[in-house]
């Protein structure tokens, strides 16, 4: 006979209550408590994943766990902020086991604790369609000192982090369309791995906090596209970006070389997780000096023009490009 599921109490107390922190009051209340540091905003982000919208049912638990609590360190991180805790509601389907929520548990708070971000709160209830998981996210900056989006001045250089189209190809990759299977054949083992990983785990990049503090105009992170998302941070002015600039990872850059079409899922595709900022070009030396002393690498990929023009992308040769779809649209 299969053993009876445990109560939402003794879920709470078994798998939860030993992430939490001290603000979490061992979730035996129901409400936390943060006391915020003199001269300190807080910032607060929220993010909702659903199975077969923005992850696969089958993925690995903890995988699952990590990725609603890191791209919420990732809006933070944008930010400039520094986390201080998050609130969790999940959603659980009839045929949630306990292996399943242990290994979701276990996850959580390895990320938890490698981000020192620990659970403050949360709920916990069924649901009769897919898993839903809903992750609010705080942190705290310097009063006054919230990197906000719209905000580039002309004149500004704009940034990137790290690689861009990983995870936008590793999701073609796991689609596994008829359409992808010649190239997906032809990568390495090595370069499917790196794709499928990136698209599976957020590489927040919280260490670049201090760069996008003292020096960034601006800053979002690309989640929904870099086209996509580079128009949301441009606001009313326009730019000038150069598309042949892009850092890509060898991965990438591979695939890219086997369909050509896959750039354009690169630079539309979403789940980059990457900063995209904004950098007066006094401030840019130094600005890639304390990223690169941070080990986050940045790389300048356009410049910021006028009030009240047009985003201008130029591909591969030089071009112009034009991208209706320019992000990617969960509805």
């Amino acid at each position: 006979m299969t053993a009876p599921r445990p109560s939402e109490d003794a879920l709470i107390a078994r798998y939860f209550a030993p992430l939490a922190g001290p603000g979490g009051l061992g979730l035996a209340d129901d409400a936390a408590v943060l006391t915020p540091a003199r001269g300190e905003d807080i910032v607060l982000t929220k993010d909702a994943l659903v199975a077969g919208v923005h992850f696969f049912a089958d993925d690995p638990p903890g995988a699952v766990a990590q990725k609603a609590l890191r791209v919420n360190l990732s809006d933070l991180a944008a930010k400039g902020a520094l986390p201080l805790g998050f609130l969790l509601g999940l959603a659980l389907p009839p045929d949630w086991t306990e292996d399943w929520l242990a290994a979701f548990a276990q996850g959580l708070g390895d990320d938890a604790a490698r981000f020192a971000c620990p659970l403050l709160g949360g709920d916990t209830v069924r649901t009769p369609g897919p898993l839903t998981l809903s992750v609010t996210a705080l942190g705290s900056v310097p009063q006054g000192r919230m990197l906000r989006r719209e905000t580039a001045r002309p004149g500004d250089r704009l940034y990137v982090s790290g690689t861009i189209g990983d995870a936008a190809l590793g999701l073609r990759l796991r689609l596994g369309k008829a359409a992808d299977k010649g190239w997906v054949a032809s990568l390495g083992e090595g370069e499917r791995r790196h794709l499928v990983e990136r698209y599976l785990l957020p590489q927040p990049r919280l260490a670049l906090r201090d760069a996008l503090r003292a020096h960034a105009s601006a800053a979002m992170d690309i989640s929904d596209g870099l086209v996509g998302d580079c128009r949301k941070l441009l606001g009313g002015v326009g730019a000038c970006v150069d598309l042949a600039s892009l850092p890509l990872s060898p991965a990438a850059r591979a695939a890219i070389a086997l369909a050509s079409d896959l750039f354009d899922t690169a630079v539309t595709g979403g789940d980059d997780y990457e900063i995209l900022c904004a950098v007066p070009p006094a401030r840019a030396s130094a600005f890639e000096a304390t990223a690169e002393g941070a080990g986050v690498t940045v790389t300048n990929i356009g410049d910021v023009t006028q009030a009240g023009a047009a985003a201008l992308f130029l591909g591969l040769s030089g071009e112009a490009r034009d991208f209706p779809s320019g992000s990617f649209s969960h509805y």
